[in-house]
């Protein structure tokens, strides 16, 4: 007998939700081993819901996670890498497969090291053979990266540096023109804790000698916002 999958598709374009829509269905085709109950969700507050209400059941297998979706309406998730820690903190064994159109290799690196997936797939990479591919892999428990994600991280193994949920969420306020003066009601720093971080991440983006807006845009550039 078969053993039923639960998959949960977390992204906001049709085309991609069909795509391993139908990746999947042409892997149950080729294994009965291999069989699918799909569910989707195109924003953060569906996903995170979705989540919750697995995680009481610890009901979902493999999720798909694009990592450029629109933070959720409370302003706590600010992105897919977001999700993907709340899917590592509320449910054992999940197998991940992310996706992102950004092939930045500190973007890559601070996945990595957050959420660990079992698969990264540049979207501009993918192709019907590709996904098939991907999905039994990781199925069989072997990890799967798109050859350009482990050119990048070859390229970048020497950067130990990880942006948590204050840097994000620093980058974040930045961009939508919050004051210096109102973040410490935002973040669980102090001014001067804010200053460090916001200097480190110039540091981190070549900015340093440059204002605000340059953060905010490199930032961007790298997908981090």
């Amino acid at each position: 007998m078969s053993a039923v999958y639960k998959v949960l598709i977390i992204d906001d374009h049709p085309l991609i939700i069909d795509a391993y829509r139908n990746a999947l269905l042409e892997v149950g085709k080729d294994n009965c081993d291999f069989q699918f109950e799909i569910d989707t969700a195109n924003t953060c507050d569906i996903a995170y819901k979705k989540i919750v209400e697995a995680s009481k059941k610890n009901s979902i297998d493999l999720v798909f996670l694009d990592i450029k979706l629109p933070q959720s309406k409370d302003g706590e998730i600010l992105s897919g890498e977001d999700l993907g820690i709340k899917i590592r903190e509320l449910i054992k064994g999940v197998k991940i497969i992310v996706s992102t159109t950004y092939n930045d290799n500190y973007l890559i690196h601070n996945i990595f090291k957050t959420i660990n997936p079992e698969s990264f797939l540049i979207k501009n990479d993918l192709t019907p053979k590709k996904l098939v591919l991907t999905i039994n892999s990781v199925l069989n428990g072997d990890p799967y990266h798109s050859k350009s994600v482990i050119k990048l991280l070859q390229n970048h193994l020497q950067n130990d540096f990880v942006l948590d949920k204050n840097d994000r969420r620093l980058l974040y306020e930045l961009s939508i023109g919050t004051k210096m003066k109102d973040l410490p009601d935002i973040l669980p720093l102090s001014i001067g804790g804010i200053e460090r971080r916001k200097r480190h991440l110039k540091e981190l983006f070549d900015t340093v000698d440059r204002d605000d807006k340059a953060l905010i845009q490199v930032a961007k550039d790298k997908g981090f916002i």
